[in-house]
């Protein structure tokens, strides 16, 4: 019951996650912070089987960094995409990976930009997006409301009201979710929105 979704605004990117890790019928941690942080400007939200994702999403990641590294500037949003594609479709042919992406990012010479990359390896460039059972209603929310120019405080209130219609709607909806954005300052973790708290670990004998 996976649900992860992003948009794009004026000046700025937005992707927001459940945090449910979940296997059959158990809910296994409620903060699993499925948006990973590529690089200083990229922010890749990824939904599908645990092991895959957290696996992939390590690996672009490196690769990303190793760019970086061997060259001295770092990949456009574009590129990331493209290499991101690449590595999936080299995959299916071999032994798949069951993971779908929503990649943003902010690059000085073009402003954010949203890619949609899915398991078998399409891309689509977008101005929002979603995954999992949860985009139903997210996808909805957004065709409604969207707009390209919203400013940032408009953006939070329309995912805001994403998550609060997939918690409604959804018969096993995940209670948290995390958001993240990212613009001209950077990645960065903006806000969890919380209905429960897993609890802490007992250290006593």
């Amino acid at each position: 019951m996976e649900s992860v979704f992003g948009l794009v605004g004026k000046d700025f990117g937005i992707v927001a996650a459940d945090t449910s890790a979940v296997h059959s019928i158990l809910v296994h941690k409620t903060n699993e912070d499925k948006i990973m942080v590529l690089d200083s400007h990229k922010l890749m939200g990824a939904s599908g089987e645990t092991g895959d994702r957290a696996q992939f999403t390590e690996y672009i990641q490196k690769n990303v960094s190793l760019y970086q590294f061997r060259n001295g500037i770092p990949l456009t949003t574009a590129a990331a995409a493209n290499f991101t594609r690449g590595e999936l479709a080299t995959a299916l042919r071999k032994n798949p990976y069951m993971v779908n992406i929503i990649l943003a990012g902010y690059d000085k010479e073009t402003g954010p930009s949203l890619y949609f990359i899915d398991y078998i390896a399409s891309l689509h460039k977008l101005d929002k997006a979603a995954f999992g059972y949860g985009s139903y209603f997210a996808l909805s929310m957004m065709d409604r409301h969207y707009r390209r120019d919203m400013t940032v405080e408009e953006a939070i209130e329309l995912v805001d009201k994403c998550i609060m219609e997939i918690r409604s709607r959804l018969v096993i909806a995940p209670p948290n979710f995390l958001i993240k954005i990212v613009d001209k300052d950077g990645a960065r973790e903006f806000a969890w929105r919380e209905s429960i708290k897993d609890a802490p670990v007992s250290t006593a004998a």
